[in-house]
Formats: structure tokens, sequence, C-alpha cells
């Protein structure tokens, strides 16, 4: 499957975008998806994912509240709607499919993700 994020841009501290990833080559309801993000001088940073079966949704604690995963199987696209910026969430945000991963022990790994999207930089002004 070939991943596609999109949605980055620049936005003042407080506001709000829409990722979204988008899926070719494959059905993306037969993965469950992660979004993760890398901020310069940083290491990847595990940010939310929703299974593929019950479309349980995990949450790191430092978006949770502000931020949203959801799905669309009939459009083949995962979305992250990110509210309430704030200039630490300034990095590129990738997304990422995961075959067989369900728990969010998994979930929150890199090593559980066959297949990753070329990210999109998100950039939070103050």
């Amino acid at each position: 499957v070939q991943l596609q994020a999109s949605g980055g841009g620049l936005v003042q501290a407080g506001g709000s975008l829409r990722l979204s990833c988008a899926a070719s080559g494959r059905t993306l309801s037969s993965y469950s998806i992660g979004w993760f993000r890398l901020a310069p001088g940083k290491k990847y940073e595990f940010v939310s994912a929703i299974t593929r079966s019950a479309g349980t949704t995990y949450y790191a604690d430092s978006v949770r509240g502000r931020f949203t995963i959801s799905r669309d199987n009939a459009q083949n696209m995962v979305f992250l709607q990110m509210n309430s910026l704030r200039p630490e969430d300034t990095a590129n945000y990738y997304c990422a499919a995961a075959q067989g991963a369900e728990r969010y022990s998994s979930l929150v790994l890199i090593r559980y993700y066959q297949y990753w999207g070329q990210g999109t930089e998100v950039t939070v002004s103050s």
C-alpha cells in the first residue's frame, strides 16, 4: 500500500489543521493506521492511531483532547484533526500502516508499521 500525507502548513498557536492520509494500491481498511511526528533534533514521536477492526483510537498524552483521528474506509483515507495547536506541535507528520497490530503497546512503536507516507510539515507559530 502507498500512503500520501497532506494538509500540513503554517498556523498560529491556537489554530487548527486537518491532516489527511490517502492510500492507494490496497484498501486502507486492512490496516491499523498511525500518525507519528518528527521534530528537528528529536526522535520520532507517536501521536495517534486507529485500529483496523474496531476503529479504536489511541493518543499520546501530549495531544489527547486536542487531536482527533478518524478513518473513512469508503474514501480509503484517515484524518487527523488537530485543534488548539501549540508551537511544540511543530514537526513533520507521517502516517503509517500496520498489518496485524491492534494493541496500544504495539501501535506506539515504529517497528510494527510496514508502510509509511512521505510526511507533511506542520509549523505552529507563537
